[in-house]
Formats: structure tokens, sequence, C-alpha cells
């Protein structure tokens, strides 16, 4: 069960966190893993791990805010089956106090790089007969979290557009679904506490995980294995869907 043998993955945003554990992971179930990610070192050192551990990837510096890059990227992937949509930034702001460059930025990388991926994708998803689409959301997209201003309404986007896609294309083959994770202890995390609590990163980090009813943060592996089921055969009938993996942060939080 929950082979990928024979299936082309894009993941976007998959050198580093949640998306680079997706390309790992469907790399050991057999997928041909395609990277796409603004470093383009980083990008080019996870698809060489996997080769040396015996799977199949490729290394795209891609910026996703650039539509030219997206098509550009895919069509040196050429047909494939799963996309990724998993680049994205946050951000620690109210409506107040966030400024409209650091919205912009956020809109642009969360939204439109996730649209110009669909727009780029779909066509091809289409023309190789079906495929399925896997956002990245978040829990902000569900509940109020404190000063995540930008990060909620981008969030929120991108799963109306989850619906959306999944509307407009299911007579072309093509599912899509989305995750919304709660904290993921990540590369972001341990950077956002270095950078605002400064010799208090452990307390603050405990803090961060006692927000999950579950005790702890997810690790990117977890939310990985969900993405494979996702993205596999035997989730065949789900699409418009998405699933929170968030220990619990939204309905035991009432």
């Amino acid at each position: 069960m929950f082979e990928l043998k024979g299936k082309k993955a894009v993941i976007t945003g998959g050198a580093s966190g949640i998306g680079k554990a997706i390309a790992v992971l469907f790399a050991q179930r057999g997928a041909q893993v395609h990277i796409l990610d603004i470093s383009a070192s980083a990008c080019a050192q996870v698809a060489g791990e996997i080769r040396e551990e015996g799977g199949q990837a490729s290394a795209h510096a891609c910026d996703v805010t650039r539509q030219a890059d997206v098509h550009a990227s895919l069509a040196e992937v050429g047909p494939f089956d799963i996309l990724i949509n998993n680049a994205g930034i946050a951000h620690v702001g109210k409506a107040d106090n966030t400024d409209e460059q650091d919205f912009d930025r956020v809109m642009s990388v969360n939204v439109k790089g996730a649209y110009n991926c669909l727009h780029a994708a779909i066509p091809l998803l289409r023309d190789n007969g079906g495929g399925t689409i896997l956002n990245m959301t978040s829990v902000a997209a569900w509940v109020a979290v404190p000063e995540r201003f930008a990060y909620s309404a981008a969030k929120g986007a991108l799963m109306a557009m989850t619906l959306s896609v999944a509307k407009d294309y299911l007579q072309d083959g093509i599912r899509c679904n989305s995750i919304s994770p709660g904290r993921v202890h990540t590369p972001f995390v341990d950077g956002f506490l270095a950078k605002n609590y400064p010799g208090r990163e452990a307390e603050m980090f405990e803090r961060l995980s006692q927000t999950q009813p579950i005790g702890r943060m997810a690790r990117p592996e977890e939310v990985a294995a969900l993405a494979l089921y996702l993205c596999s055969d035997e989730a065949s009938f789900i699409t418009g869907s998405d699933y929170p993996i968030d220990g619990g942060f939204i309905k035991l939080n009432a």
C-alpha cells in the first residue's frame, strides 16, 4: 500500500522542513521527485541526498512568485502526476502592525505562488490523463491564531483555492486536497526562536509545544506520511477535502 512507483511528483519548497520530508518519503516509495525551491544550492543538496539513498530526484531552482519561472521549471519536468504546493512563508503581526510590504510578500509567496503553480500544472496534469494536487494550508485557516493576520488570510485563501480546483477539474481526473498542520518542528521554528527569544529558546519551544493539546509539535515526517496517503491510489475517492494534522489544536482547544 501507499506506493508511488511510476509516479512523478513536483514538490515546491522541497528543500527544507515539511517539503523535504515529503520529497524524501515519496522517493522512498518509488516516486521520481522533482524539487522546486528558491535556493538552488539547498534543493540540489536534498536531491543529491535522495539519489545517494537510491532514490530518483532532480533539483530546479524556482521562484514561485514568478509565473515564468514556474512554467519554465515544469517544462523541464515534463509530464507528471503529483503537485505538492508547499512553498510558503510565515509572518507574525496583527492587522494594524503588519506593514504593506510584509503583507504583499506573504500574499505573493503563499497565494500567488500557489496560483502560479496551479496555472502551470493543471494543463500538464490534464494532458497526462489526470493527477493529484495537494496544497499545504494551516490550522490558521480554521481558527484564530494570535498575531497571524497575513498568514491566516493567505492560508484561508489557499484552502478556498483547493475547493475551487477540486470542483473545476473533477471531470479531468484531477483530485485536489489540502493538509492543515498545527505547529511543526522545522528549521523555521528554530530560527524564529533564536531571533526573537535569544537565550530562551528551550523555554519558548516548550511553551509553543504545549499549545498543541497532544503536548508536542509535529515532526515533518508525520505530515509527509499524510501527504503520501492523499497522493496514493488508496486515496482515489478523496477530493475537495482538508485534513488537519494538529495534535487536537482545532477541536480540543475550544
